[in-house]
């Protein structure tokens, strides 16, 4: 174990939080797996190796910092086009940031160790608040994990194109790559 008790800040200065999407419909050729990055964040994780119990994690997320920084697949490479309007897609379609600026995250439960450990908690997207598990591990002073968020659950409508011919799949994986700097 190298991670000491502490709390820790968290946000882009130290890591990494991006969104993995994927596609599905008879369109889905056509389109791209984006991976998007949160560019504006801030969080805490109050760390305690020793009584997982009491450790916590608080995060708060801009919706409108999403940035595409890669697609994959598709019948022709992603432009820089394609991304002012997927990113355009987000805010005005999906996630409406005037209406909901912020996507929050708070634990409620942290068990395990280390190496393994999961993170539940309640997630606040659109103005809507759900329980989410986050799968991790600590190694080497970072903290690295995943959290499938299912976003029909959140009332969010996969985004769509060509009468739904081509559509986002509702699963959207959220990934984490941060190192722990004490705050």
């Amino acid at each position: 174990m190298d991670v000491e008790a502490g709390t820790y800040a968290l946000g882009p200065r130290s890591g990494r939080l991006l969104v993995l999407t994927g596609r599905a419909g008879l369109g889905a050729k056509a389109g791209h797996d984006l991976t998007i990055e949160v560019t504006r964040w801030r969080g805490e994780a109050v760390v305690t190796p020793g009584d997982p119990a009491a450790s916590r994690v608080s995060l708060e997320a801009e919706t409108a910092s999403m940035r595409v920084r890669e697609g994959l697949g598709g019948v022709k490479p992603l432009t820089d086009s394609d991304r002012v309007e997927i990113e355009k897609n987000m805010r005005e379609k999906v996630l409406m940031p005037d209406r909901h600026p912020t996507i929050t995250f708070r634990s409620t439960r942290v068990e395990g160790d280390p190496e393994a450990f999961r993170v539940e908690g309640d997630l606040t997207i659109a103005g809507v608040t759900r329980p989410v598990a986050v799968e991790g591990a600590l190694a080497g002073g970072r903290a690295r994990g995943r959290a499938t968020v299912v976003q029909s659950e959140w009332g969010i409508r996969p985004y769509s194109a060509f009468f739904g011919a081509l559509r986002l799949r509702d699963e959207v994986e959220v990934i984490f790559d941060v190192r722990l700097v004490p705050g």
